[in-house]
Parts: structure tokens; sequence; C-alpha cells
């Protein structure tokens, strides 16, 4: 595989570990459950991850501008003054760091994650409870030159698109939300590095919009995009999700937790520019992050996490018809499951009943 545009694999890399991807044999392989659910009982919360002074959060990638909030809240102290210590930030995107696997393996405390990875798990009997989601809407999208745009489903009926081997059931959901098959479109498997979409090879490709999107543009190539969250596959991403345990033994620690955490993302969303300063000079400082282009991130980013709901009723919260939306998306993608199995918005709701000056 060539290089990547720019010559920074961290971005494009990053595609071979998606968190968000939904895998064909998601709910077999779901990062080896089947072994560990017996290895975790509900009497097992002594373990260091479960409830140690400092709880051990497992993110779901390296630390770049992705986790701003959680970074503003240890440097702001938000946790300390909510009384759960100084948590630890546990970089994902490696052999053995998945979120699911951390916390039914009592490892972690609470993991950052997406309804696609979490549902197949609980499915196979984990006792695991989505509680918060930081992003609203999934960055997947479809990338296209300005010159050539494809601004649409529909748009894409006759074009190539490059799809990575690890996002072709994401993509076959996308298709069969918009009532589209794979015969409507020339599926072409291609890596991660975009190039082929700069010379012409393929019309269009599978990207994160926070990242290839602002890497081609830095780059000088124009490109646009669509969202499949606008196109009927709203599932959110980068969600908290705990041990039912937790929530039972306890609660008032989990939403302190999420108090602080709420403080630190509405830090994030007025400051992209302070937000792109702690991943690159103090939290991600071994990764080599450019700050202008983290910055372009973290402005990219809060178009995921602010939405009118969250305006209306908080950052991190969850509406029952979101709720429901994601339910169908799952369903889409073959996982038939209730929203009371994978979800409870019962605690940040008490949280923002609580702190009715938490939402700004």
């Amino acid at each position: 595989m060539s290089a990547p545009i720019g010559g920074r694999s961290r971005g494009f890399d990053r595609r071979s570990f998606l968190r968000y991807t939904l895998m064909a044999g998601g709910a077999a392989g779901a990062l080896g459950v089947a072994g560990t659910l017996s290895a975790c009982s509900s009497g097992d919360s002594g373990s260091s991850g479960a409830s140690s002074t400092n709880p051990k959060v497992q993110l779901s990638w390296q630390k770049n501008i992705e986790f701003a909030g959680e970074y503003w809240a240890l440097d702001k102290g938000y946790y300390e003054a909510a009384g759960v210590g100084t948590p630890e930030l546990i970089t994902g995107g490696g052999a053995g760091t998945g979120v699911e696997t951390g916390l039914t393996s009592n490892k972690v405390w609470i993991g950052m994650t997406a309804p696609q990875l979490t549902a197949p798990v609980v499915l196979q009997g984990a006792g695991l409870k989505t509680v918060a989601a930081t992003f609203q809407k999934n960055p997947f999208c479809i990338m296209s030159l300005a010159s050539n745009p494809i601004d649409s489903p529909e748009d894409m009926k006759g074009k190539k698109i490059g799809v990575q081997a690890s996002n072709e059931n994401v993509f076959k959901a996308l298709l069969t939300a918009n009532g589209m098959t794979e015969s409507d479109v020339e599926k072409i498997t291609v890596q991660y590095d975009p190039t082929p979409l700069t010379t012409g090879q393929v019309d269009g490709w599978v990207a994160y919009v926070t990242n290839e999107p602002i890497e081609l543009k830095d780059k000088g190539i124009d490109n646009t995009n669509f969202l499949f969250a606008d196109f009927d596959l709203p599932l959110v991403a980068e969600t908290l999700v705990v041990r039912q345990e937790t929530i039972d033994n306890e609660r008032d620690k989990l939403k302190a937790f999420l108090k602080a955490d709420i403080q630190g993302w509405y830090d994030a969303v007025a400051d992209p520019a302070g937000s792109a300063r702690l991943a690159v000079t103090t939290y991600g400082k071994d990764l080599g992050l450019n700050e202008a282009n983290q910055t372009e991130q973290a402005i990219a980013q809060n178009t995921l996490v602010v939405s009118g709901d969250t305006k209306a009723n908080g950052l991190l919260t969850m509406t029952d018809e979101l709720i429901a939306s994601n339910i169908e998306a799952l369903a889409k993608a073959g996982y038939t499951i209730k929203p009371e199995q994978l979800f409870d918005m019962s605690l940040i709701k008490e949280v923002y009943e609580e702190n009715p000056d938490l939402k700004k």
C-alpha cells in the first residue's frame, strides 16, 4: 500500500481498526466475548477496572482530538471535584484494546464505543448498557471530489465506490436503508489510503467526516461528502458503556463521572483550538499530531456532538426517538435488539435534573 496522503499514516490507518465497523461476523467475533462472559461475574467488581479510586476508561482509539471532552475534564479537575478521582485514559486501537472485551473481562470501568459493536455482545449475553452518547451522529460518510460530487446515496448509482473490506457491512447497511443493493453501484475493494479517489480510479470513498476530507483539503484537494447518518442510518458514536453491575452498585459514582464528562465536553465545544492544544501538547503528545489539523477536526466533530436535541436536553443525551432510530438502524445491519437491552438514559437524565445549571 502506498503511503497515505500527507505522509501521516495515523489518520488513515485508523480505518484498519475502526471502532464503528458493522462487521459481518461481529456477533461471533465480538472481541472474544464468549470466553470472557463466563469469567466476569457480578461479584467480580473488586478488580482494578471496576472500583479503583482512579477508574480505568477504555478509549476507542489513540489519544487524538476525539476525546477532547475527557481532556478538558481532566485538565480542569472536574472528575476530582465530582469525587471520582483522576480517571486513567487507556489508549485503544490495538490488539486486546476493544472496549467490550475490557468491560466483559472487568479490566475497565467504562468504555467509549458504538452501538453496532456493543449490540452483538449484548445479544450474546453480556450485561452491558449504553449510558450516554458523545457523537449524536456517526462520522461515516461518502467522500468525493468537488469536481465530481456525490451528494446522496442516489448519486452513487452507476458510480465506482471505494469500500474497505472492514466497512463492507456498514456500506451495505447504507444501501439497504436507502432501497438500494450492491448491484446499483460498482463497489471497488480498497485499502485505507484514498489516493485512488484523487487519481480518478473511483468516484466515491467510504471515509470518516472528521478525518480524510480534512486531510485532503489540507493538501489542496477540494472534496465533498454526505453523512450516512443523514440518509436513514442514524447511528450514534463514542457511546459511554458500562456493566449493568456498575449501574446497580455504583450509580452515584457513575453519575458523578457523567457530570464531569459533560462539563468537559461543553468546554471542548466552546474552544476547539484549546482542545487541539490539549491533544497535541499533553494527552497525545507522543503521536506527532498537527495542531492546526487537530483544530479543524475538533470543529468538524463538534457538529456531531451538538444537535438540536442536545441544545434542548444537554450534551451526551439521547432522546427516545434517537434511540428508536438506532434500534432500527441496527436491525438493518442484522442485529435485532430491544432498546432496554442496550440503552439506559436514566442516569444522565438524573444528572441534568440534579444539576440544572450544567446545560449551557
